[in-house]
């Protein structure tokens, strides 16, 4: 990295950092002790099939969420796919178009209608007050998707679900180790899904979980994640191959030992970048619920043009430059993403708060593989930029005054 940056790239120089700066880079727990479990591993020969690692990672899993079943799968879409499934929903589900576009695809990929719905200009999440105008006969269900580590307006949900006798699941791949008014979440709603992909603050190299307090619901989810077997030989139900193996399984526990080290990482790099960033005017940094339990794992910027002489996308594009890969999202929408931009021609005209964040939010480099001297840099680059943007705007005006 430059020990000065005073000649950036998108000001003539070199970039600031000679290393590409990610956001989602992986965070790896103790390698000691992940490659003891790893030979432990091939001592036993077990590398899959409800091995002895997956059964401790789904334990661990549901005791730290207060639960009482959590099943480890592949892959958070596949177990987001299974929890459908399992839920017997059908026709339409309600789901916000400001989410990762798997969200979608998986009510989707089962010829069920995915029907977006707005979000609150605050929360990023789905918005209660926009259900009821989405509901028909159709609807069989909703599915909320907790942002950024920061939980969805969930007893309205609930309230809703339970008026129009419709099942509620929450995408939850952002909000591991997280809790809402004291709650972990994890045990709202028919059943909850997370993600453990590597772009994850807590990742086992591949992998997600369904956890639910519905044993009845838990037991049918056991058999389609695993062809529908019941015993040796005994197909029951039909199912797929959605089972993680046990090689994520004993990354997830090896990962799990080492959680509050990376949740106090994020936590430090948002107060650095916080810092870093006051003053800023038409940059919005947004905020976390301190009183509760939370990961800290993205650092998202709201970028008002109106405020503002540089875009979102101008800006991403300067920070690239310098080797920072801020990422735009949720863009554009999944309403806007094949097919259901095709399906769904006119669905901006009631999405106002979707489209409006979707042009908007930037994420920052995080994790640990950041610090604060990083971060220092990143901020007076962003800082730079305004600056620069300030200047020549101005210099724009004059010569049009002129």
């Amino acid at each position: 990295m430059k020990k000065t940056i005073n000649d950036l790239a998108f000001l003539g120089g070199s970039p600031a950092f000679n290393e590409p700066l990610h956001v989602g880079r992986p965070n790896l727990g103790d390698r000691e002790q992940l490659f003891k479990r790893i030979n432990d591993m091939l001592d036993r020969k077990w590398l899959s099939n409800n091995g002895p690692y997956v059964r401790e990672f789904e334990q661990r899993i549901a005791d730290m969420m207060g639960v009482r079943n959590c099943i480890a799968m592949c892959n958070g879409t596949v177990a987001l796919e299974i929890a459908i499934r399992s839920l017997e929903l059908k026709g339409e589900v309600i789901v916000p178009s400001f989410t990762f576009v798997a969200t979608a695809h998986a009510l989707q990929w089962q010829e069920i209608t995915p029907v977006f719905c707005d979000v609150h200009p605050q929360s990023h999440t789905i918005d209660p007050a926009c259900i009821e105008k989405m509901i028909t006969p159709r609807t069989t269900g909703i599915i909320g998707v907790h942002l950024w580590g920061r939980p969805c307006d969930i007893e309205p949900l609930e309230q809703i679900a339970a008026s129009h006798n419709l099942k509620l699941l929450f995408d939850a791949a952002h909000a591991f180790s997280c809790s809402h008014k004291g709650r972990m979440i994890g045990s709202f709603g028919n059943a909850e899904v997370f993600s453990f992909h590597p772009t994850k603050f807590f990742n086992t190299g591949e992998g997600g979980a369904i956890v639910t307090n519905d044993d009845v619901l838990a037991s049918k989810i056991r058999l389609m994640k695993n062809f529908g077997f019941s015993g040796y030989d005994n197909v029951v139900y039909i199912g797929t191959n959605g089972k993680m193996g046990e090689f994520s399984g004993l990354m997830g526990v090896t990962n799990l030992e080492s959680l509050d080290e990376f949740v106090a990482v994020n936590h430090q790099n948002y107060k650095f970048y916080e810092e870093g960033l006051r003053g800023l005017e038409g940059l919005k940094l947004i905020k976390y619920d301190h009183a509760e339990k939370c990961n800290y794992q993205y650092v998202v910027l709201e970028v008002d043009e109106a405020v503002l002489p540089v875009t979102r996308d101008k800006l991403i594009e300067i920070l690239r430059a310098e080797n920072v890969l801020a990422r735009r999202y949720f863009y554009p929408g999944c309403h806007r993403m094949e097919p259901y931009r095709s399906y769904f021609p006119h669905a901006g005209l009631v999405l106002p708060e979707t489209e409006r964040l979707a042009g908007r939010v930037l994420s920052l480099p995080t994790g640990t593989a950041v610090g604060q001297e990083e971060i220092t840099t990143i901020c007076q680059i962003i800082r730079l930029a305004v600056l620069n943007s300030h200047e020549a705007s101005g210099a724009l005006s004059k010569h049009a005054a002129g």
